[in-house]
């Protein structure tokens, strides 16, 4: 009788046992998040020094610095269409001292097309949302085309005279403009690129006549008259280039797709740490020199939680995705 009241007593021990021992990490997680951060963070950049991404990375690592009280440090990572920074951000410690600037060709674009060494969505913490520019069809302004209806028309009167320049097979100014061009049944040569660089190099000369690259990159050459702008994306008009419509407004939906730019880190961040990250980095967006400086590169911020950041990283690989599968594109 005894032996069975006692045989139960092993397994409650375990029981209670296992619950301590989950009290107490739970416990030190807690308080290791509410010390975060306790030394310098690392914020990669999955780019070469100079650009927008770069710009943009060190605006978000000086801000972040003063109001975590430690130093965020940019490390530039190239290479690989930011392949390379992002599995160097998924292999990371989980522990909130490694993060990455997001952007549309890591967790966007590229997911949709490519084969890649990690999951964009499995490998990573969203955190939160910084902001986006639009996409803006541009020609050369020596084509006799003054709006987006007499564009579309032409390109269907004149299946073999337009051809379109790219940042490469798979960027986004690719995908945009293929696209339009299934929304809008007409046809373009695409001309890929190795970089947007050159792609403008060449519509500049004529040797192209239209592309679809970021509003930011192409303010210059539409404020000197260079090139033509007819429509952007997103879903009101932008306030770098307030005569140029956006697509919705032609009758065009869908044209949602922007060069987006986010806060992540690795897998299975503790969710007291995701949580104080996303609320210091809206608290950076609502800064005014911050929103100012921000806003003269034609960028609308977009503050959001993590999981609404997580949701929108979902939604814009199907986007393109969608794309791909209906343009038939596949890149390995």
């Amino acid at each position: 009788m005894s032996n069975a009241i006692n045989r139960p007593m092993p397994i409650f021990l375990s029981f209670i046992t296992a619950i301590v021992g989950l009290c107490i990490c739970l416990g030190a997680q807690a308080q290791s998040a509410t010390a975060y951060p306790v030394k310098p963070i690392k914020l990669i950049a999955p780019v070469a020094a100079g650009g927008g991404l770069d710009n943009i990375a060190r605006a978000v690592a000086e801000k972040l610095s003063r109001s975590l009280g430690q130093t965020v440090v940019v490390e530039n990572m190239g290479g690989g269409g930011g392949s390379i920074a992002s599995q160097a951000t998924a292999k990371a410690p989980a522990d909130g001292y490694t993060l990455m600037i997001a952007y549309v060709g890591t967790h966007g674009t590229n997911p949709a097309v490519r084969r890649l060494p990690y999951d964009a969505l499995k490998d990573f913490t969203p955190i939160g949302m910084i902001g986006a520019t639009p996409n803006v069809l541009i020609i050369n302004p020596e084509l006799a085309i003054k709006n987006f209806k007499e564009f579309v028309d032409y390109a269907k009167k004149n299946p073999t005279k337009l051809s379109y320049g790219s940042a490469g097979p798979g960027t986004l100014t690719h995908l945009g403009m293929e696209q339009l061009k299934l929304a809008a049944g007409i046809f373009m040569v695409h001309v890929p690129y190795r970089g947007v660089g050159p792609a403008y190099t060449d519509l500049l000369a004529g040797q192209t006549q239209a592309m679809f690259p970021t509003l930011f990159a192409a303010l210059p050459y539409i404020n000197t008259n260079r090139v033509r702008g007819l429509a952007i994306t997103g879903s009101k008009r932008s306030s770098a280039a307030p005569t140029i419509p956006t697509f919705k407004e032609l009758g065009y939906n869908g044209f949602d797709g922007q060069q987006w730019y986010g806060l992540v880190g690795p897998a299975n961040l503790p969710p007291a740490i995701v949580a104080k990250l996303n609320t210091e980095l809206n608290q950076v967006l609502a800064l005014p020199d911050f929103s100012e400086k921000m806003t003269s590169e034609a960028m609308t911020l977009m503050p959001m939680t993590p999981s609404q950041f997580g949701n929108y990283i979902k939604e814009d690989i199907a986007r393109w995705a969608k794309v791909a599968k209906d343009r038939h594109i596949e890149i390995d």
